[in-house]
């Protein structure tokens, strides 16, 4: 069926393309992507397959019969109908403007239009050089490309909005990474996803023509974005282009909220990791809390200033839609609609995080009068000891409001259901256990005051907090299986992980704590931006 795809390209069809056809690295001016061709592989083999992705695009079969589907998903080959090419963007990189950046290992294969008149982009991630990969190769390893894979599926199934993965691809080839920029490289197999997504610009899109003062092309890549992924919008005007930002201010809070729901931590939270339509892109040094640490970032690169660690990622959003905002002004020429709309942001996302709260509470809705406190005060009860996040709100849904009311009931009974979710239950204190029980009626109090029943209570709860998310030391063991040649893993999470609300009993052990062996291992905990 791949022939049958229906390729509009209308991103290369409408927009200006670089007039230099070499692929070498370069500064690319006047242009907004530049045609390029991936790189032929040894042996492609596929060994990840989404078949809901698949769905998407209208692609039927078992893409495993033949070894067709792998060359054209890894880029060894083209349809006839594909115009691959690579984008101009450019972003700020911890704070600091970056000047170009580009899709340096990203090759868009082109956009498909399906039956049911949905556009999707494809997107191969490490199929080699473009004029945007600076001194880099701008090819992956498995090690990183498994990553992505799951990551993309889970988050889709978690309810997070997101890009999408359709196929991980072995490439045969060896790609030498130095992992932690330490000095000690090592040679890692090759690979490439296909990521699939309605769009895949960027704030840095935008900006990089701002920075250039090249407002022509500015204008005419926003007027393209209007039309293209935002037509409910209006024609292109000034009061369209301040719809569109509000619009793009509220899909980034909902997104975050999500996030923060889930205990995603991104890791690189770049103005050009920044998607329009508030979509998860990008999935690089991410991680999952385990212990719940609002301070904790999964990017070693990050690792002394800790921009962007789990606590702050709604502030860096923020700061980052203020740069996208800064890049729209010469075409909205006052700062005054923009400002309100950062504002707007602000609000969003709190009456977003206040209803989150309440449902992953199991409270028919957020009251500030008493509920503000209950969860400041349970989030620094999490921190009072090492507490598994997810652990911790999937087990406070199986306790009962009248056991929490019950006064002759002793601290240790009420905690006992709670205790999977702490590292080192033996090093709880007197006081900690103290804090902890306190917490508990209180929270009882507010349960019996909302007068939710209990069944609907705990079908809210776990509707919202995930039983099974991709810990690193997961993905980590699936890697180490998967560069020997066994799937099995890669396999088993993917299946997992498309009900990770479920309890899926003969699953259990991949909902467990973080092994004590995996808290320092590399690719367990900490991760740099290597490929």
């Amino acid at each position: 069926m791949l022939e049958q795809l229906h390729f509009d390209n209308r991103f290369t069809r409408e927009l200006p393309a670089d007039s230099e056809t070499g692929n070498f690295p370069r500064q690319v001016h006047g242009s907004c992507f530049s045609r390029v061709t991936p790189a032929r592989i040894n042996e492609p083999k596929l060994i990840g397959f989404s078949r809901e992705v698949a769905q998407l695009l209208d692609l039927t079969g078992d893409p495993f019969v033949d070894n067709h589907f792998a060359e054209i998903f890894s880029g060894h080959r083209q349809l006839p109908a594909m115009d691959p090419y690579a984008t101009c963007y450019g972003g700020h990189q911890f704070g600091n403007w970056a000047g170009q950046l580009g899709d340096g290992r990203a090759i868009n294969l082109g956009e498909i239009v399906n039956q049911r008149g949905e556009r999707w982009a494809l997107q191969l991630k490490g199929a080699g050089r473009t004029p945007y990969s600076r001194s880099a190769d701008g090819l992956a390893v498995l090690r990183s490309s498994l990553r992505e894979f799951l990551c993309s599926e889970a988050m889709f199934h978690l309810g997070v909005p997101t890009t999408r993965a359709l196929s991980l691809v072995l490439t045969g080839e060896e790609v030498v990474r130095d992992m932690f920029y330490d000095g000690n490289p090592k040679v890692e197999p090759g690979a490439v996803v296909c990521r699939v997504a309605p769009s895949f610009t960027r704030f840095g899109h935008f900006q990089i023509f701002a920075a250039r003062n090249d407002i022509e092309l500015l204008q005419k890549l926003v007027d393209y974005t209007l039309r293209t992924d935002f037509p409910h919008l209006g024609k292109p005007s000034r009061e369209t282009y301040i719809a569109w930002f509000n619009e793009v201010c509220r899909t980034t809070a909902t997104m975050i909220v999500h996030w923060m729901r889930v205990g995603f931590v991104h890791g690189v939270m770049n103005t050009d990791n920044m998607s329009i339509l508030g979509l998860t892109i990008d999935y690089g040094p991410y991680g999952w809390l385990e212990d719940y640490d609002p301070n904790w970032t999964p990017n070693t690169t990050d690792a002394m200033g800790r921009r962007y660690r789990f606590g702050h990622q709604p502030q860096v959003a923020m700061w980052n839609l203020a740069q996208f905002a800064n890049a729209l002004l010469p075409l909205i020429e006052q700062v005054e609609p923009l400002q309100e709309s950062l504002d707007a942001f602000t609000d969003h996302y709190q009456r977003g995080w206040e209803n989150t709260l309440a449902a992953k509470l199991g409270l028919s809705q957020f009251d500030a009068a008493t509920d503000k406190a209950l969860s400041d005060d349970l989030f620094s009860v999490l921190q009072l000891v090492e507490t598994d996040m997810t652990l911790f709100f999937r087990k406070l849904a199986t306790l009962r409001i009248d056991q929490l009311l019950d006064r002759d009931i002793d601290d240790e009974t009420l905690m006992q259901p709670l205790r999977a979710a702490y590292y080192e239950p033996d090093q709880l204190t007197t006081s900690d256990r103290n804090a902890i029980t306190a917490w508990l009626r209180r929270y009882g109090e507010r349960l019996e005051q909302d007068s939710l029943p209990e069944t609907k209570r705990r079908q809210r709860m776990n509707s919202v907090n995930p039983k099974y998310v991709l810990r690193n030391y997961l993905a980590q063991l699936a890697i180490d299986k998967a560069e020997t040649g066994d799937l099995s893993l890669l396999t088993e999470l993917l299946e997992l992980l498309r009900h990770p609300y479920d309890e899926q009993p003969d699953r259990d052990e991949y909902a467990a704590k973080r092994p004590d062996w995996a808290k320092h291992r590399a690719g367990c905990s900490m991760l740099s931006c290597s490929s």
